[in-house]
């Protein structure tokens, strides 16, 4: 039996697009357009992009307010 995926090839695909954004010095932050160091910051660019691009992506975690 498959097992079921969490994140599409496509989201897979995204990120990997970004980390080498990154790895290459390119990537640059939505807003601010500064240059991102971070490679979970990365990560969330990319899952970001393939939520946006309609892939299959888990939706955030929202912070819990108290």
């Amino acid at each position: 039996m498959a097992t079921k995926r969490k994140y599409s090839k496509k989201a897979s695909k995204k990120v990997e697009k970004v980390m080498r954004e990154r790895k290459a010095g390119t990537l640059r932050s939505g807003r601010s357009g500064k240059k991102v160091k971070s490679r979970k910051q990365a990560i969330a660019i990319g899952l970001s992009e393939a939520r946006r691009s309609g892939a299959k992506v888990p939706k955030k975690k929202s912070s819990k307010k108290k």
